[in-house]
């Protein structure tokens, strides 16, 4: 017996992970759907890949700037880093479009470059054709999260996607949303175009996964380094335009935060603000883009819980979602990982057998001050460890105790690793430091494989910056010792 399944959403990394691992299955037909143009995903169009290419450009001229030993400050050539940019992104994206035109190629797998619409639970309507389905899969992605701010509607304002393609920018700026995206290109837009930045975050502190230390860490080196405004505790209560800038009215809530453009008065229960910039910059996060798939036609309705752990839809489980757009964790490789497990879960339910849920060890990487100083998170903080009720030992190291950094021009920053205190099992790591990036997979590896911190080899291959973890399993080793 065949199994037809309708994949909404092909090109992007969830949907083109349950595709390829459904091809395989000689039991089942595919229908990919996607009217991407050109077609690629946001990770690879949008997201991760295109950010790195220009985070980089910005980290070459941080590094000079701050190294002693080189004289003159180099200047990024900004039409030349988005044009390398966009020439590697569609090299990128072609290769994603052909590894699904190949797949199409397959005599069990047909794919529609168009748009697809739900006319029923699982009825797939394609360019004035009905397909029905077996199984439903949705990964249609993510969309801006635009906020409702009174004035929002009548301002411009630059998002992401259009700070990846500009090749000129004003002299300031102020930026809402502080979270993973902004974080990565608020440094930029200082390091690379030179713009003095006023950022607005709700919080003490940003990085709201880490532990406290680090966020404060962050906000130093932002401060210090990149000379960038950040006003904490601060909350957007509207914004207009100028004619030829914004206006952003906040409420500021504490003290300590410090400012060029304030304004009197009172407002609630903070100190009124007001906010001059050329540009208002959006970074406020994405939400599911769920616009035109018909979910009304459907059983689905869409809010908290609405897709369970096993990638089915709470409301109908012939239908999977997947990635971005089932609001759980908007990471590349979560939405990949749960393209996967969907694929294994539709066969089991066609079947009859029991469904697995997608379990994953958090293992997360933020491109900070403009990758130089990378956040990396894997496991558990010691905040989430502590809420957990287990006993466990937390040990701390700071990059300015370990030469090797001092040797790379780049001191600043501190890890955190996390262990059982009863057998030793190695619970979390956390770094914000040079090349902390690249320790994540290892950790990834020891934590997994749920190793005792004293049976991971302790060798030091001077001078590497991954030293900064020796340290830390010397430290914890003699903490479960205790």
């Amino acid at each position: 017996m065949t199994t037809h399944v309708v994949i909404i959403g092909a090109y992007g990394s969830a949907g083109v992970a349950v595709a390829q691992s459904l091809a395989e299955d000689p039991t089942v037909r595919l229908t990919l759907v996607d009217d991407g143009d050109p077609g690629g995903g946001l990770c690879i169009l949008r997201g991760c890949m295109p950010s790195k290419e220009v985070l980089s450009a910005a980290s070459h001229r941080y590094q000079a700037r701050h190294d002693p030993r080189l004289s003159g400050t180099p200047e990024v050539d900004l039409e030349s880093v988005v044009e390398l940019k966009n020439d590697h992104v569609l090299g990128f994206a072609e290769h994603r479009r052909a590894a699904v035109h190949d797949l199409a190629e397959r005599e069990n797998v047909a794919f529609y470059h168009d748009t697809a619409r739900l006319v029923d639970d699982h009825t797939v309507e394609i360019d004035g054709r009905e397909i029905e389905a077996d199984y439903v899969v949705i990964a249609t992605g993510s969309k801006v999260n635009v906020p409702d701010l009174p004035g929002m509607n009548d301002v411009d304002y630059m998002t992401s996607a259009d700070v990846l393609d500009a090749t000129e920018f004003p002299d300031s700026g102020v930026v809402m949303g502080f979270g993973y995206t902004g974080l990565e290109l608020v440094p930029y837009l200082s390091e690379a175009a030179g713009m003095d930045l006023t950022v607005i975050e709700h919080d003490e502190h940003p990085l709201d996964e880490a532990d406290s230390p680090f966020g404060d860490e962050l906000l130093d080196i932002y401060r210090e380094e990149f000379g960038i405004e950040i006003l904490t505790r601060t909350y957007e209560k509207r914004v207009e335009s100028t004619g030829d800038g914004v206006q952003l009215h906040v409420e500021q809530r504490g003290s300590g935060n410090g400012g060029r453009n304030g304004g009197g008065g009172r407002d609630g229960d903070g100190e009124s603000r007001t906010i001059d910039a050329d540009e208002l910059f959006l970074f406020t996060g994405r939400r599911p883009n769920l616009d035109g798939l018909g979910l009304e036609n459907t059983a689905l309705e869409f809010g908290g819980g609405w897709v369970e752990d096993t990638m089915q839809a709470r409301d109908d489980p012939r239908t999977f979602v997947v990635g971005d757009v089932n609001g759980k964790e908007p990471i590349l490789h979560v939405a990949k990982e749960q393209g996967f497990k969907a694929a294994e879960n539709i066969l089991a339910h066609a079947r009859g057998d029991d469904l697995e849920p997608y379990e994953n060890v958090r293992h997360h990487v933020i491109f900070s001050a403009v990758g130089v100083y990378p956040f990396a998170r894997v496991g558990l903080s010691e905040t989430a460890a502590e809420a957990t009720g287990r006993n466990y030992v937390a040990v701390s190291r700071r990059a300015a105790d370990d030469g090797v950094f001092k040797t790379k021009q780049a001191s600043r920053g501190l890890a955190k690793l996390v262990a059982d205190a009863d057998d030793g099992t190695v619970l979390g790591y956390q770094g914000l430091h040079y090349h902390a990036d690249v320790m994540a997979k290892t950790m990834q590896v020891v934590i997994e494989r749920g190793m005792d911190v004293r049976d991971v080899p302790d060798r030091a291959y001077h001078p590497t910056t991954p030293e900064i973890l020796d340290g830390l399993l010397r430290d914890a080793s003699e903490r479960v010792e205790e």
